[in-house]
């Protein structure tokens, strides 16, 4: 299994120096500092942890209350204070036991409990001022160094990650080695905020969540038109690359998982029922499943490669803490592809795919990264398989001239994968599409075979796909990428007619009426309300394009255009606006194009 981000701290708690990097020493550094304030403001608080993570760090108390906004704010001021002290940190080393006993007379019981777990004679802290914390280092030469940085937010963390340990306080900060980067990182954070798909998703009526179905979204028609033109656009493109589409049961006997290993290795994620003294579950992946479609009929080494689509509608257990809007849930849809084909093939097939990838994102402006992820500790299949599946992944990065991040250990335990990573407009990484070679879940396990030019069955080999993930983590993503602003093929609502008052309503219902016909998804406002209103109401709602109609544009079969985001507008044809947003939402934009000049 692999461990926890609590256990890799713990771990390395009691290792060597690691090489200092600026700013993750910078903001450990940060970490102690911030549990001397806490000591110093609360006698009897307990500590636990404090490493630095991405973007910050983070530290863990035993206290019988969590920590509030106002406490946030005294800890912060305090540490301002100790920082100007400039207290140095100093390195000691001590032998493991007497540090046990030391931490004991301390009354810091996760300090013990760290320490029990560490198989190494001598162990390091490190003090400033009065304070001391078990550490391997390295920090700052002193808290004078430490200058830019800011608590952020208080939340509840169990001991170790585990339910079953106690629950602690844990507080979140960030540092950084100038304040514009500190204030920069402020801003997006701020910038975050306001993009929440979760508070967008509610505005502008895209989707909610109720608790009588935890970790499964309710999607209202808005959101229903994002994941239909996103289902269009993927079977467009799989249509083109010969593609199958298949759907498979949702409810599945636990002789099948069983037999592709799921339930000796991924059982604990599956919710399962009892149907007739039968044990059934809720498909959490489509994968063996294909292998019923495949297997239906003798394949021939001619009938290589097939490609089979399916948008299968998943679940899994997830733990009701780690619950997130669209990000993490409980039923999801992924657009999940298994290919079967053989190993002459294997090179070609994950090019293409690499290349689909590619072009699939920069329809939405997201630019991809890759990382091959290796064998996990609990797998299938033989090391020769491995080696050859990963060296299959490895050969396609570099053939196609492809930077790539080793994750060691990542894989599935069926098979090595390339993940595919993107970066929104805020920097942020996402990990979205996934390449995987299978040697031995679906040609071995589930007895896949295809009759070859000698005449003899032989296993394919099947390389599973996603490329969105799943809709609703890739809907999420890109509501926060756009801030809600969708490009106009993919907006629930594309224009907005406004006649300026009750004598130019049967004008602009006409105009109304052309757009729909166009096929595009508008909608008329002609309410007893102020022009001003209504537009300000069509920005807030991230409407496209608006086309107010008054007395001047209906003698002239005109509209006053006006583009989301704009306070300027144009007066053009009607005949060429209708003609325009076709044209835009046929191309797929991801700006709006229609009434720019130039």
């Amino acid at each position: 299994m692999i461990d926890s981000e609590e256990d890799r701290h713990l771990r390395l708690a009691g290792e060597a120096d690691c090489a200092p990097e600026p700013l993750p020493t910078l903001r450990h550094s940060t970490a102690h500092l911030m549990a001397q304030a806490v000591t110093q403001l609360f006698p009897g608080v307990k500590v636990a942890i404090g490493p630095a993570i991405e973007d910050g760090f983070y530290y863990d108390f035993s206290r019988p209350t969590p920590f509030t906004p106002e406490d946030l704010e005294r800890i912060e001021t305090t540490m301002r204070e100790l920082a100007k002290q400039d207290q140095p940190f100093v390195r000691e080393e001590m032998p493991r036991d007497k540090a046990i006993r030391f931490f004991e007379e301390r009354q810091e019981p996760f300090k013990v409990e760290i320490l029990r777990g560490i198989d190494a004679p001598t162990v390091s802290f490190y003090r400033q001022g009065d304070f001391v914390d078990l550490c391997r280092g390295p920090h700052v030469a002193s808290t004078g160094a430490i200058k830019f940085f800011k608590l952020l937010s208080s939340s509840g963390a169990y001991w170790r990650g585990s339910e079953k340990n106690p629950m602690l306080q844990r507080i979140y900060g960030t540092a950084w080695l100038t304040q514009k980067d500190l204030d920069q990182y402020l801003w997006r954070l701020e910038e975050a905020k306001k993009r929440d798909h979760r508070k967008l998703g509610r505005e502008l009526d895209l989707f909610e969540f109720h608790d009588v179905a935890p970790g499964a979204a309710f999607w209202l028609p808005g959101g229903m038109i994002l994941v239909r033109e996103l289902e269009k656009f993927a079977r467009e493109r799989l249509d083109a690359r010969g593609y199958q589409e298949i759907s498979t049961p949702l409810l599945v006997n636990k002789k099948l998982w069983e037999q592709s290993g799921h339930w000796e290795l991924y059982s604990d994620n599956m919710f399962k029922l009892e149907i007739e003294n039968e044990t059934f579950s809720l498909k959490p992946m489509n994968c063996p499943e294909s292998a019923y479609v495949y297997r239906r009929t003798v394949r021939s080494y001619r009938d290589l490669p097939i490609r089979y689509s399916e948008m299968g509608r998943c679940h899994r257990n997830e733990r009701s803490g780690t619950l997130s809007g669209l990000v993490r849930v409980r039923q999801f849809t992924q657009d999940d592809a298994h290919i079967y084909l053989r190993p002459d093939q294997v090179q070609d097939e994950i090019t293409s795919l690499l290349h689909l990838v590619g072009e699939w994102y920069k329809t939405f402006n997201l630019e991809p990264s890759f990382r091959l992820a290796t064998r996990p500790v609990q797998s299938l299949g033989t090391d020769a398989q491995w080696e050859q599946a990963e060296r299959a992944l490895h050969e396609a990065l570099k053939a196609n001239g492809l930077a790539y991040d080793l994750k060691p250990g990542d894989g599935t335990f069926y098979g090595p994968k390339i993940d595919i990573d993107v970066r929104d407009v805020l920097g942020r990484p996402w990990q979205l599409a996934t390449v995987q070679v299978d040697l031995t879940m679906l040609p071995e396990r589930m007895q896949c075979e295809y009759i070859d030019s000698d005449g003899q069955p032989k296993r394919p080999v099947v390389i599973h796909r996603a490329i969105f993930g799943s809709y609703e983590r890739f809907i999420a993503i890109l509501t926060e990428h756009f801030a809600g602003a969708f490009p106009t093929w993919l907006a629930p609502v594309q224009a907005r007619v406004l006649p300026v008052s009750e004598k130019h309503a049967a004008y602009g219902t006409g105009v109304h009426g052309r757009l729909r016909e166009a096929g595009i998804r508008a909608d008329l406002d002609d309410r007893n309300e102020k022009l001003g209103y209504r537009i300000r109401e069509a920005q807030v709602h991230k409407v496209p394009y608006t086309l107010v109609v008054g007395e001047r544009e209906a003698q002239q079969g005109t509209a006053s255009l006006r583009l989301r985001g704009s306070d300027q507008s144009a007066v053009l044809p009607v005949d060429q606006i209708l003609h325009d947003i076709v044209a835009e939402i046929g191309s797929r934009s991801a700006t709006l194009t229609v009434g720019r000049s130039g």
